[in-house]
């Protein structure tokens, strides 16, 4: 097939309009519009590879994302894991961008062409059904040419064959005048016939001219223009189509950028410093550091009867010992852990990282105690609802669920109590962390320095921060308390002004306290002054400080009216 471009028009030879070379036409089309349906299909699969990148992004991200009230959430207080959370947020954003690009493409580019596409099939075969309607026109005038040729042959060949019969039998003497007349007659028909013939056949190859004329000049030109312009309209449209493609992905670009600028910026954010400040305040002990170990001079006995002794009993007065015979050459930081789930007031852990633990479990309680309140006024004013408008519900059905919250309630209630008496314990042990609340009674004086003695000597402590009990000693990290005056059993026995329950053990081992059982009941000397401590009596010998939290006071009434506090 053969074209040659001129003005933007396919000027053909005479035989590019024989069946043959229309067909080929025909064929060149189909393969083009098999080119766009290729593209279409290649811009799907395409859209289809982004989709699934963006959802493995996002699962990616989800993977690796913090799970909720889970030990993972609280290493996100490091500023290289929330660098981390920020990338795997920006990474779901991006995958967000690769979305957008398989949709943009979806809607832009395959769905666009695959309208296109059904419109071309259309145009193209109306197109070739009037290539095809015309070369039929033109076939059929070309055979009532080709009849009208041979009709008008055969009547000349039958005129002369009548004429020369005519003849013939005029020159014939022995034939009679009405054959020969009779002859005549059929040769001047013949000859009429001719001339019929001959004008039909004049005005049919005038006609079959005229048309062949209009096909090759006017017709087929025409519908090979329309093909020509569907074809380069096709082309073009390809051509938007893969621009389109390119200026999707540019568009994104931009947000793309953002996000990894904002990676790079939390990268950035890491702060060494700040992050091994938060491991120093998650794992530091709260002991201080032990003191030189005295030398033991074995040769002379005499000598050594105070530091073979273990710590003597606060009560008694005596100077204490920084380690006991048991403990004697270890020390706390290289003592193997207390293997475990450790008792209910955390006293295996060290005292800072108790005081952290304890202060969780008092907040915890805290929430559940505020949970249960919630509960029980919203079941209060539905009560009071159903009261109202009895028609509602009934208000007896209530009652339960308000005695189980009560119950539920006085229990949280005195769970806390029992942690926030641990935790006051233990705060009142790390006078680094803040000074106990002094006595402003002119009778004691302050204590400006609180001893903690090495914690070897009963509770091993392991590099991780747990440490150990050894039982067969006495703990020998004292509770510090105020400094009590010493001179007060010299004095006039204070009177009684109340009386008291334990409600928790408490081994009084500093210097001015008092041991106390659970359950046991007690004599109230001096009430608490607001610095945490209540000064008791068991008898006339043994009184002396325990923490107000550890003992439910009754006070009489003639003392400080009825009241009663815990």
């Amino acid at each position: 097939m053969s074209f040659c471009f001129l003005s933007c028009r396919w000027i053909l030879p005479t035989w590019i309009f024989k069946k043959d070379q229309f067909d080929n036409l025909e064929k060149h089309t189909q393969w083009g519009i098999d080119v766009l349906e290729k593209y279409i299909k290649f811009v799907k699969e395409r859209t289809e590879i982004e989709i699934n990148y963006a959802k493995q992004l996002r699962n990616l991200s989800k993977k690796y994302q913090p799970k909720k009230n889970s030990k993972e959430e609280d290493e996100y207080k490091y500023s290289s894991c929330q660098a981390f959370l920020a990338t795997l947020n920006e990474m779901n954003d991006y995958a967000g961008q690769h979305e957008v690009v398989s949709e943009n493409m979806t809607s832009q580019i395959t769905a666009e062409l695959a309208r296109y596409v059904q419109e071309l099939k259309q145009e193209r075969k109306m197109h070739f059904h009037d290539g095809r309607k015309a070369q039929q026109h033109i076939e059929t005038c070309w055979k009532q040419l080709e009849s009208s040729k041979r009709r008008f042959e055969r009547d000349c060949k039958e005129a002369d064959r009548a004429q020369q019969y005519f003849e013939k039998m005029d020159a014939d003497i022995n034939v009679t005048k009405a054959d020969v007349e009779k002859a005549r007659q059929q040769a001047q028909l013949r000859h009429q016939m001719a001339e019929e013939s001959k004008a039909e056949y004049s005005s049919t190859l005038q006609r079959f001219n005229h048309e062949q004329h209009d096909h090759y000049h006017t017709h087929i030109p025409n519908i090979f223009q329309k093909i020509q312009e569907m074809e380069e309209r096709r082309i073009i449209r390809i051509g938007e189509s893969m621009k389109t493609f390119a200026e999707v992905d540019r568009q994104v670009i931009p947000i793309i950028g953002k996000c990894l600028d904002e990676i790079t910026k939390a990268a950035e954010s890491i702060d060494q410093k700040h992050d091994s400040q938060l491991v120093v305040e998650a794992f530091k002990s709260g002991f201080e550091p032990p003191g030189d170990v005295d030398f033991e001079d074995f040769t002379q006995p005499i000598k050594r009867t105070v530091s073979d002794s273990s710590l003597s009993n606060s009560k008694d007065g005596k100077p204490e010992s920084r380690f006991s015979s048991k403990s004697k050459g270890k020390l706390w930081p290289f003592i193997k852990k207390n293997k475990g789930g450790g008792p209910e007031d955390f006293s295996n852990l060290p005292p800072e990282q108790r005081r952290k633990k304890l202060q969780q479990k008092v907040d915890e309680l805290n929430r559940d105690i505020q949970k249960e309140i919630d509960q029980r006024d919203a079941l209060t004013k539905m009560k009071d609802v159903y009261i109202k408008n009895p028609q509602m519900g009934d208000a007896a059905s209530v009652d339960h669920k308000l005695a189980e919250l009560a119950q539920n309630l006085e229990k949280l209630r005195l769970e806390a109590q029992k942690f926030e008496g641990w935790l006051a314990e233990v705060e009142g042990r790390l006078p680094a962390r803040t000074e106990p609340a002094r006595r402003q009674s002119g009778m004691y004086e302050p204590q400006n320095t609180l001893t903690v003695n090495n914690c070897a000597q009963d509770r091993e402590s392991s590099p991780d921060g747990s440490y150990t009990e050894e039982p067969s000693q006495e703990s020998e990290v004292k509770v510090p308390a105020p400094e009590f005056d010493d001179e007060f059993d010299d004095e006039e026995p204070l009177p009684t002004i109340g009386t008291c329950k334990a409600l928790y053990t408490f081994e009084g081992q500093n210097e001015g306290t008092i041991s106390v059982s659970e359950g046991e009941t007690l004599f109230v000397i001096e009430e608490d002054k607001g610095d945490g401590w209540t000064r008791i009596r068991r008898n006339e010998d043994e009184e002396g400080y325990v923490p107000t939290s550890y003992v439910e006071v009754f006070l009489e009434k003639n003392a400080k009216g009825a009241m009663t506090y815990i």
